[in-house]
């Protein structure tokens, strides 16, 4: 995927703010700090664009990122993260199940979680969410990088059966510092949206 145009749009917290112009949409979902901004910007082939932070918990709207003018990126906020209000997180939920539940071009929602660690009960959680409300999920475990290439079979192993993944739906390993995944999450994303992101 050749990138020659990627820009921040808008932070959205009510729906009245989500873009009208009906490209589709693909929404990214993960515990705070999972790689979720390095993920976007090693997709995007920008450095900083999706704003990477020390500060887990700090994403607390939907960041939309426009993408060739054919689609967009939605960053949701991160999930999971303890120093958060329960008001500020339930606040969150609701956005975030109204978007999941309503918006019609979401097309994809991927779920990221950290390829080191077995996944999380929020991960899981988020994982039969989406498959109850019958929303296409691609699971990618970032910072495969970290981990000997030995171990990435176990790793994966660990997380497809904690999560209880489906095997029909696509699990991509990922690492945003060598670039591993990317080509094929594009082609993910392409077969997801119907569109020919050559």
């Amino acid at each position: 995927m050749k990138i020659t145009k990627a820009e921040f749009v808008i932070s959205a917290v009510k729906p009245h703010q989500f873009p009208d112009d009906a490209l589709p949409e693909v929404a990214l979902a993960g515990r705070s700090n999972v790689g979720k901004s390095s993920l976007i910007n090693r997709m995007i082939e920008r450095k900083n664009l999706a704003r990477t932070s020390s500060q887990p918990g700090k994403t607390q709207q939907l960041n939309y990122y426009r993408v060739n003018d054919k689609l967009y990126f939605v960053d949701f906020p991160g999930y999971g993260y303890a120093k958060v209000s329960k008001r500020q997180r339930e606040e969150w939920g609701r956005i975030a199940e109204q978007f999941l539940q309503t918006r019609e071009p979401l097309k994809l929602l991927i779920l990221i979680v950290d390829i080191r660690h077995p996944p999380t009960e929020d991960d899981r959680l988020m994982y039969h969410w989406l498959k109850h409300y019958r929303i296409p999920v691609c699971v990618v475990a970032t910072k495969a990088d970290k981990i000997p290439r030995g171990k990435w079979d176990k790793h994966v192993k660990i997380a497809k059966e904690t999560l209880e993944a489906d095997p029909r739906d696509p699990f991509v390993l990922f690492s945003s510092e060598t670039g591993k995944g990317r080509d094929e999450l594009w082609a993910i994303i392409a077969e997801a949206t119907g569109l020919n992101l050559e």
